[in-house]
């Protein structure tokens, strides 16, 4: 599999991101990057990013994590951020995420997690913790869901998912900018654009809208209901943050709050943010959740 790899001067001064890199080479020779701030031997919170963003997302977040005590670990997923981008739309998977990330979690031998997932870092977040529910101790979803393939794609996402293929012209850090209510700054733009300098790295990131399961013989729908039944017997706490100006995922909440019952009786709550909430809301995000670690110990 050839890969890419952007070069580090692109990552040099990004405003607020003054985390040490780290990194894991996962068995196919990929290098996958991740931040990990915070106690070594602390509870963890794994944040996990979606489409087109990266561990940049959570750059507000991530003090609040390990000021509180916790280890506070947000990865590049393959094809994004600071870690290898295979150059072919077709190496890319539903499922070769799932191995990447499932690999990197047990070579870091990771447990007593709490889950911080979005957009497409829900897709692989949710069914990583139902197939390793031992590994973690609480979910929090924002603006995110678990497609089965039972439902159909409407029409603003097929016009997304044609987008994101067939455009010649796929600005990520103007794609971000258009899911968040406080507009990013130019400088913020640029370190969303950071990780790609051309178009030739963007096939990870222009490849994950068609990989939504949107029909019930997706290769990834079995693996996706499995994972739904199982979170409807999810007893450990499950909270919904969601931005609530998000015209796709805002109400996404409604689904999951009846469907996992550890979801009953939590702080579940709507905040003034968009897609992105991370950027709209991020250190408040990272308070709410920490107030609510605590108040729900394993």
């Amino acid at each position: 599999m050839a890969a890419l790899r952007t070069p580090d001067h692109r990552f040099a001064d990004l405003p607020d991101y003054p985390f040490a890199p780290r990194w894991h080479t996962l068995r196919e020779g990929l290098r996958l990057h991740y931040v990990d701030e915070g106690p070594r031997d602390a509870p963890a919170v794994l944040m996990l990013h979606g489409e087109p963003s990266w561990s940049y997302l959570y750059r507000k977040m991530i003090p609040v994590f390990a000021a509180a005590g916790l280890r506070a670990l947000a990865p590049d997923l393959v094809g994004f951020g600071r870690s290898d981008k295979p150059g072919a739309m077709g190496d890319y998977s539903y499922q070769a995420h799932m191995d990447w990330l499932r690999e990197w979690v047990e070579a870091l031998d990771l447990g007593r997690m709490t889950l911080v997932c979005q957009d497409w870092g829900s897709l692989l977040g949710l069914r990583l913790a139902a197939e390793h529910e031992a590994r973690f101790d609480r979910i929090a979803v924002a603006n995110g869901f678990l497609p089965t393939g039972d439902r159909g794609a409407n029409a603003a996402f097929r016009i997304w998912r044609a987008f994101a293929r067939y455009s010649p012209w796929f600005p990520i850090g103007r794609i971000v900018n258009s899911g968040v209510v406080d507009k990013l700054s130019p400088a913020e733009v640029a370190a969303y654009d950071a990780p790609f300098p051309d178009s030739s790295y963007k096939a990870g990131a222009r490849a994950f809208p068609r990989l939504v399961p949107t029909t019930p013989d997706d290769p990834a729908a079995p693996a996706n209901r499995a994972a739904w039944q199982k979170l409807g017997q999810w007893r450990k706490p499950f909270l919904c943050l969601f931005g609530r100006n998000d015209p796709i995922l805002g109400r996404a909440d409604r689904q999951l709050i009846p469907h996992v019952p550890g979801a009953a009786g939590q702080p579940h709550d709507r905040l003034r943010g968009g897609h992105f909430i991370q950027e709209d809301q991020g250190p408040e995000l990272a308070r709410r959740i920490v107030d609510w670690i605590k108040a729900t110990p394993a």
